[in-house]
């Protein structure tokens, strides 16, 4: 299994979404990724991108004005 981290700082959106979707889809099935942001707006964007494809949003918070969420791949 893989753990993955994504610096998506100072990258606004969608940039943090793609960085996640081209990412994902070099992974399989149970590896993790981090994504670390600084535009709020993910909070929000990337839950949902990862919903709508399956796979699953294993935690999210902000610290220190970073967004960081974590994701497991759940390829269909």
């Amino acid at each position: 299994m893989a753990d993955v981290t994504i610096d998506a700082r100072r990258l606004l959106c969608p940039m943090p979404v793609i960085r996640v979707q081209e990412k994902i889809e070099e992974l399989a099935n149970g590896d993790r990724i981090t994504a670390i942001c600084t535009d709020p707006g993910v909070m929000h964007d990337i839950p949902a991108w990862v919903r709508v494809h399956g796979h699953k949003i294993l935690s999210s918070e902000e610290k220190d004005k970073e967004y960081i969420i974590n994701i497991e791949v759940a390829h269909s």
